[in-house]
C-alpha cells in the first residue's frame, strides 16, 4: 500500500517522498488512520519498525489542519537525549513544507540556547522527563495549551525510573488531548499506566511481544573472561564488518575496551552516561559517518541509536535483564534489512544467555568454531548457582523439624529495641525557677546562685593595677 492511500496531505507525501520511503511499515499503515481520527492509541512494535513516523506524521497533519500560533500543541515525551535528537530530526523532516515549529530539549547541556528556541516560538516539544520538568518550574514551558501528548519507548522510560516524572508532567496537561503511547514491550507496568493515561485506547500490536527480529543472524560464543578482547579483535580482523557496534555492561569497561582497540590500530569509540552531550553527539556523529569503525556503548545506547546499515551488534558483555537483548540487538536488522549479532559469554553469564533464551523462546546458536572456544559445564553452574538456595531450603526444613521433636525454649533474651534504648545516656532535668532560688538563699556565696560579698578576682585585679601605678 503507497502513503497516498493513508490519506495524507499532499504537503507531508512530498516530504515523505524525499526521505526515499515507498509504502509505510505495518505500524505506520495501522496507526496513522487511528490518529488521523483523533483517537488514542497504544501501540506495540519492535525497534526500527517506523514508530517515530506513525506518530510524526498525524500530528503534524492535524495540528496543520487547526493550525494557531498559541503555544506548544504537541508533547512527545523520549527518555534519552539521543532519541529526542532523533525525533526532532524526523519531525523536521516529515514537516520540512510546514509551517510548523519543533523544538527539542535535553539535560546534560546548559539550558539557555534551549530556553532562547522556546520564546522564538514553538509548536511541537520533544523533550525527555528531568530538563522538562526543570524548565516547567523555572516557568519557561507551559503545556495548558496541548493538545497532543507522545510517550515513546515507554517501556524504557520506566525502566530508567521516569515513572514518577511522568505522572506530575501528565499532572500538567489538559485533560482534554489525543494521547498516544508507544513501547517496544508491553509489560503489565505499561499496561496499568495506559489505562491511567489513555481514553478508550485503540491497540495495536505488530510482531509477538518480546521477541526478536527474525531478519538477525544471532550467535553466541563460549569463551573464558580473559580471552574475551581477544575474541573481539579476532571478530573485528573480518574486514566484511564495516560498522561495528559494541556494548559494554560498565562506563569503565567500555572505556577499557576502547582503550585496547586504538592500541591495536582499530578505530573505535565510547558513549556512555559519564560522557558529555557534547562528546556524545561528536562519538555518535563520527560513527555515523564511518570515520570510526566501532563504537563500544553502554545500555544507554541501546535504544534511540538510529544508524543505517549498522553490520554487526557485539554483546562483550551479556545484560542482567532479557528485555535489554532485544533492544540491543534491535540496533541492527532495521527497515527489514538483515543484520549480524554476536554475544560472547564467559562461565558466570551462562545463566544469563538461559534466561535470555528463555526470555526469546528459542535457542541460540553457538559458535564453536573461534579460536577460543571453551565448553562449560551446565551441571556445575547450576549447582553453584543453587547451592545457597538449597542449603538454605535444608536449612529451614531441619529447623522446622527439630522444633516440631523438640522443646521450645523461652526467648529470655533483651529485645534489641529495649538494649538501644537502655543503652542511650539518660537526660538531666533542668532545675526550676523556684529551685534555683531556693539553693540561691541558702547558699548566698554560691558561685552559681548568688552575688559574692568578697568578690576575690575583683579585688587582685584592683590590688595589681594599683602596684603597677606604684612602680
Amino acid at each position: 500500500m503507497p502513503f497516498k492511500k493513508l490519506e495524507i496531505m499532499s504537503q507531508i507525501l512530498e516530504a515523505i517522498k524525499t526521505q526515499g520511503y515507498a509504502s509505510p511499515s505495518p505500524i505506520q499503515e495501522q496507526a496513522i488512520p487511528i490518529l488521523l481520527s483523533g483517537k488514542d492509541i497504544i501501540g506495540s512494535a519492535q525497534t526500527g519498525t517506523g514508530k517515530t513516523a506513525a506518530f510524526a506524521i498525524p500530528i503534524l497533519q492535524n495540528m496543520y489542519n487547526s493550525y494557531t500560533h498559541k503555544g506548544i500543541k504537541a508533547l512527545i515525551l523520549t527518555p534519552t537525549r539521543e532519541l529526542a535528537m532523533q525525533i526532532k530530526v524526523s519531525f523536521d523532516n516529515y514537516g520540512k513544507y510546514l509551517p510548523l515549529k519543533t523544538v527539542v530539549i535535553y539535560g546534560g547541556v546548559k539550558q539557555k540556547s534551549q530556553t532562547d528556541r522556546l520564546k522564538r516560538g514553538c509548536d511541537i516539544l520533544v523533550a525527555t522527563p528531568g530538563r522538562l520538568l526543570d524548565l516547567i518550574n523555572q516557568g519557561f514551558i507551559s503545556l495548558s495549551k496541548l493538545e497532543y501528548f507522545v510517550l515513546d519507548e515507554a517501556d524504557r522510560m520506566l525502566d530508567m525510573g521516569f515513572i514518577k516524572d511522568v505522572k506530575k508532567i501528565v499532572s500538567k496537561v489538559p485533560a482534554k488531548r489525543q494521547t498516544m503511547l508507544f513501547s517496544a514491550t508491553l509489560p503489565r507496568t505499561i499496561t496499568n499506566l495506559a489505562d491511567s493515561i489513555l481514553t478508550n485506547p485503540e491497540k495495536i500490536q505488530i510482531t509477538p511481544v518480546e521477541t526478536t527480529l527474525e531478519t538477525i543472524t544471532q550467535t553466541v560464543c563460549y569463551v573464558p573472561q580473559r580471552d574475551k578482547i581477544k575474541l573481539l579483535m579476532n571478530i573485528l580482523a573480518d574486514k566484511q564488518y564495516t560498522s561495528i557496534l559494541v556494548f559494554s555492561r560498565t562506563k569503565r569497561n567500555a572505556n577499557k575496551i576502547v582503550q585496547q582497540l586504538i592500541g591495536k590500530h582499530i578505530s573505535a569509540i565510547a558513549i556512555h552516561g559519564n560522557k558529555s552531550q557534547g562528546a556524545r553527539t561528536q562519538a555518535l556523529y563520527q560513527f555515523k559517518q564511518k570515520q570510526v569503525r566501532v563504537l563500544v556503548a553502554t545500555d544507554l545506547a541501546a535504544r534511540g541509536l538510529d544508524i543505517e546499515d549498522l553490520s554487526l551488534v557485539i554483546n562483550y558483555n551479556l545484560p542482567d535483564v532479557p528485555e535489554t537483548y532485544i533492544h540491543r540487538i534491535g540496533r541492527t536488522g532495521r527497515a527489514n534489512k538483515s543484520g549480524v549479532s554476536i554475544s560472547l559469554c564467559n562461565e558466570e553469564e551462562v545463566p544469563l544467555l538461559k534466561a535470555i533464551e528463555k526470555h526469546i523462546k528459542m535457542a541460540i546458536p553457538v559458535d564453536a568454531t573461534h579460536p577460543y572456544n571453551v565448553v562449560f559445564d551446565e551441571t556445575l553452574i547450576n549447582f553453584r548457582n543453587n547451592t545457597k538456595t538449597k542449603s538454605h531450603s535444608q536449612y529451614s526444613k531441619n529447623f522446622k523439624n527439630a522444633g516440631a521433636s523438640g522443646k521450645r525454649r523461652k526467648n529470655t533474651s533483651t529485645p534489641i529495641t529495649d538494649k538501644i534504648i537502655n543503652s542511650q545516656p539518660k537526660k538531666k532535668k533542668e532545675a526550676s525557677e523556684q529551685q534555683k532560688q531556693s539553693w540561691a538563699k541558702s547558699k548566698p556565696n554560691s558561685k552559681s546562685y548568688g552575688p559574692r560579698k568578697n568578690n576575690s578576682s575583683k579585688r587582685n585585679r584592683t590590688s595589681s593595677n594599683q602596684s603597677t601605678k606604684r612602680t
